[in-house]
């Protein structure tokens, strides 16, 4: 069972602009109020295989989770992976001209990977809720994201 979302932001920047922000991951906890610190556990330029940890504070409880990036296509597309608790998930940005601008399309799913009886009620009674979290906190993001990449 997987609970996906999808959001779009229009950015007034071009898709250089934007992919410079969202690949900038020592930056992003200056860049998204959501993001409390990162810790890089991978060194280079962003790409296939860049890792680090990401602390957020959700629900009032602070919590680390290691992330990486599963495929790139500059200034296209990125796809970064997490697993956490038994959880499986993906988050894929989509970046596309128009307008002079670009629509940053972010699509968040998250799976269990094995699921049981009680992971399925779980997902089934919480999930609703946990996904409308979820695409609020996303939401913010992309706003932050887009305010960023406007002043570059």
């Amino acid at each position: 069972m997987e609970h996906t979302t999808t959001l779009t932001q229009h950015i007034n920047a071009s898709p250089e602009k934007v992919w410079a922000v969202i690949s900038d991951i020592p930056g992003s906890a200056t860049t998204l109020s959501g993001i409390d610190s990162v810790q890089m556990l991978s060194e280079g330029p962003y790409g296939e295989g860049t890792r680090w940890k990401e602390t957020r504070t959700m629900m009032g409880r602070q919590e680390t989770v290691e992330m990486w990036v599963a495929e790139t296509d500059p200034p296209r597309s990125t796809t970064v992976k997490a697993l956490q608790g038994g959880a499986d998930y993906t988050t894929r940005f989509t970046l596309t001209g128009r307008d002079g601008g670009t629509d940053l399309t972010l699509t968040f799913g998250a799976g269990i990977l094995k699921p049981t009886l009680l992971s399925k009620v779980t997902m089934a009674l919480f999930g609703k809720i946990g996904m409308s979290m979820t695409r609020k906190a996303l939401g913010k993001d992309l706003a932050e994201i887009a305010a960023k990449a406007e002043s570059l």
